[in-house]
């Protein structure tokens, strides 16, 4: 699913089931120790997709720790972004040589709670919320658009180290094409010399229950 939303660059792992009784990898203890049962499977799922997906870069297994603000910590020159739900969870990588950085999320197809929309819309995305309504009833766009800044923020802060609030992209979707832009609202510098990140751009598709979205910044 996610790999249609990426660079051919990606290598993306992904599945809808966990492991009956899998142990967390060793040296990823600590990022599980306090979660329920349901988020410990979720976790343990996922990383072992992204050493799946490093395997085929050819990197031999090993933990894969959180750093700051819970970002993967990827071995040097691999680009990479973890999402997981309800029965769903996804890993996505790349060598740096072709993908300075990557961003994917999932979400379950559905509203989002009442209280949310107002807290993550800016600027004129409620107007382009009703606008895409009217285009197409049959989606939850407030959850694609949700879904769309999480994986902004992911693209994002590998390249920046800095925070970027909901209320700090404002997105722009283009249905007949599944795509959207994001424009950033604060300072895009990077810390690694590249151009500044003003513009995003991803994909997103409605499929099987889930909303999934990506960004790819390229190399």
């Amino acid at each position: 699913m996610i790999e249609l939303l990426l660079s051919p660059a990606a290598v993306v792992v992904e599945t809808f089931a966990d492991l009956a009784g899998e142990r967390v990898f060793p040296g990823e203890e600590a990022l599980v120790a306090r979660a329920v049962e349901s988020r410990r499977r979720e976790v343990v799922t996922a990383r072992r997709c992204a050493r799946e997906a490093l395997a085929k870069l050819g990197y031999a297994p090993a933990p894969i720790p959180r750093g700051p603000r819970g970002a993967p910590q990827w071995p040097s020159g691999v680009a990479g972004s973890i999402t997981h739900c309800t029965g769903f969870r996804a890993a996505a990588v790349a060598r740096t040589t072709d993908v300075a950085s990557l961003g994917i999320d999932a979400e379950p197809h559905g509203p989002l709670p009442p209280e949310v929309p107002e807290a993550v819309t800016t600027g004129r995305e409620p107007a382009r919320l009703d606008d895409l309504w009217r285009h197409d009833p049959s989606v939850h766009w407030d959850r694609v658009l949700f879904s769309a800044k999480e994986s902004v923020y992911k693209a994002w802060f590998p390249l920046t180290g800095r925070w970027l609030g909901f209320e700090d992209a404002e997105l722009d979707f283009q249905p007949g094409a599944a795509t959207f832009t994001a424009a950033i609202l604060i300072d895009a510098t990077r810390t690694d010399g590249g151009p500044p990140l003003t513009t995003l751009t991803g994909r997103y598709q409605v499929t099987q229950g889930l909303v999934t979205t990506a960004v790819t910044v390229l190399s």
